[in-house]
């Protein structure tokens, strides 16, 4: 976990005071409303449907077991009783006072937190693999260059208004779980055949109204220019990014537009003006950053308990949750468990206060006091010793946290659709509550095996549906709730966007849409072994739109 200094505390107790006094003027009506939207929005606070919505920072998806109490405070003193975690690692409140927004801001700085930026056409939350530091597949920790970044990000004097928002993501393992192609700036630590280690730098990433794959910019960055490198990719965005059109602001658009080759020119040339300036890394900068992170203790004897191989044999229903829930810590005797915030009945992602008190409990007594919030909207205890693993599960399971289908089909992603959102066209979470319906047979997902199914309520694309293995995404067609479906998108090493299968399909027939899509795939795939994914490339689209197409006969 890293450890504010006094000038982080500083910083965000100053921004506190400052927000207080600009909501006190603009409710006494000395505020414009034009001028209190820009300032609220670099606090996290949108207008919805009903009521605000409070964005709060969570910095590359890493929560201490006090911040998470925190948060379940706020839920329960500020909100209904429950929060609402996003795909961009953060949490979100629907139902805060705008009055007591200062109040809360100010509850978060008593524990390191704060929703600074993360709203409004600046740099966002910088995010990261909800398994770094533990995952068997990576090279090293990318939450010391996340936090270096976020550092070097927070009020930037020169990129705060930006033509459009601007996102950030880093990978250091073999696996991408971060999605770093569909990012304005993608980055993947790396090392080259010399052994030096650096960074292969993607730009122009993202989804919304027009998704794009980001392509490579630089294959081989220097550790020590990150910075530098960052800085002259923004310089040229905040200098020829659109700002007369909000649908053709985003980096992806000038990228486009402006063609790889010539993007790539012109930011090696803003970069060999800067690249030797103040700020290149020197020698201690990095190890000074990770000097800042909290340094556990592992027991090697971990590896020697035999009670977790028994109580696999034993209970079939641990089992079950075993094969799915836990993941390779790179540590022998430890495993990663995934906290599942996908059970029936529940919006996907939804988290109540008294979950989150139990949670928090639960880390600090098996896993070192942190808890991770993962790009699928669950959370992760990272560092679990095997031998404590039972016993985790039973508290999961009583707490309704431990639905053992973590990237199984009803572990899916949801934005909050029009049940919340003023930009929504469509409802997301009733549809997702068909589809746990659809599927509630447990066994049957295991059959169906790994699929990634995403799904957002308007074209913003807040719940990824353009990189779903199974897209679906919300229209309105004259007042009434429609649903596009992609098939074939990945946010992974294979990035692509999904294919549109044809006409959209009425709110009371997505459901049985999905249903049919997954009983084409069965039906084709080679073995089970064939993942979804595998098998649509393979068949491609025609049997699965010939079946969701057929003309019905009695």
């Amino acid at each position: 976990m890293y450890r504010y200094d006094q000038y982080d505390q500083t910083l965000v107790d100053e921004r506190v005071s400052q927000f207080r006094d600009q909501t006190e003027r603009f409710l006494a009506g000395q505020l414009p409303d034009e001028e209190f939207r820009a300032l609220r929005l670099r606090n996290g606070l949108y207008v919805q449907r009903f009521a605000p919505m409070l964005r709060i920072s969570i910095p590359y998806g890493l929560l201490a077991s006090r911040q998470l109490r925190m948060l379940a405070h706020i839920a329960r003193t500020y909100d209904k009783d429950y929060g609402h975690f996003t795909t961009r690692q953060n949490i979100q409140y629907n139902w805060p006072e705008l009055a007591r927004v200062p109040d809360i801001l100010a509850d978060l700085a008593s524990v390191q937190m704060h929703a600074i930026q993360t709203s409004g056409n600046c740099i966002r939350n910088i995010t990261s693999d909800h398994l770094a530091g533990v995952a068997a597949d990576e090279m090293l920790d990318p939450r010391p260059y996340c936090e270096l970044t976020r550092q070097w990000a927070t009020f930037h004097p020169e990129f705060n208004w930006l033509p459009r928002k601007f996102k950030i993501a880093f990978s250091a393992a073999n696996g991408d779980r971060a999605a770093i192609r569909v990012h304005d700036i993608g980055v993947q630590i790396v090392c080259n055949a010399a052994g030096e280690l650096g960074y292969t730098i993607y730009a122009g990433g993202g989804l919304g109204r027009t998704p794009i794959i980001g392509p490579m910019v630089r294959e081989f960055l220097p550790e020590a220019d990150l910075l530098s490198y960052f800085e002259a990719v923004l310089r040229v965005y905040n200098r020829l990014g659109r700002r007369d059109n909000i649908y053709k602001a985003r980096i992806k658009i000038l990228v486009k537009e402006t063609g790889l080759a010539r993007f790539r020119d012109l930011v090696e040339a803003e970069w060999e003006q800067i690249k030797d300036g103040e700020l290149r890394l020197q020698a201690g900068d990095l190890d000074a950053m990770r000097s800042r992170f909290d340094r556990f203790e592992y027991d090697d004897a971990a590896s020697l308990d035999t009670s977790f191989d028994r109580k696999l044999a034993q209970d079939t229903a641990f089992a079950a949750w075993a094969k799915r829930n836990l993941a390779v810590h790179r540590q022998p005797g430890y495993q990663i468990v995934f906290v599942s915030l996908k059970a029936s009945g529940v919006a996907p992602g939804d988290m109540t206060a008294m979950q989150m008190d139990a949670v928090a409990e639960l880390a600090d007594r098996h896993s070192f006091g942190e808890i991770r919030v993962t790009h699928d909207q669950n959370l992760v205890l990272a560092d679990v010793r095997q031998s404590e693993v039972y016993t985790l599960w039973q508290s999961l399971r009583d707490l309704g946290l431990a639905t053992p289908n973590i990237g199984l089909l009803t572990d899916l992603i949801c934005c909050p659709g029009l049940d919340f959102c003023s930009l929504a066209n469509a409802g997301s979470i009733s549809v997702a509550q068909d589809i746990f319906d659809l599927f509630d047979n447990l066994d049957d997902q295991h059959d169906i095996g790994p699929i990634k199914v995403k799904m957002s309520g308007c074209m913003n694309g807040c719940g990824h549906h353009s990189v779903g293995h199974i897209g679906i995404l919300g229209v309105d067609k004259k007042g009434e709730e429609w649903y596009q479906v992609t098939l074939g998108g990945s946010a992974e090493n294979d990035a692509s966007l999904g294919d549109r299968t044809g006409p959209s399909f009425a709110r009371d027939d997505i459901a049985p849409a999905i249903k049919k899509i997954i009983d084409v795939y069965l039906s084709l795939r080679n073995s089970e072994d064939e993942s979804f994914l595998a098998c649509y490339r393979r068949v491609g689209m025609a049997p699965f739109k010939a079946r969701l197409y057929a003309v019905e006969t009695a």
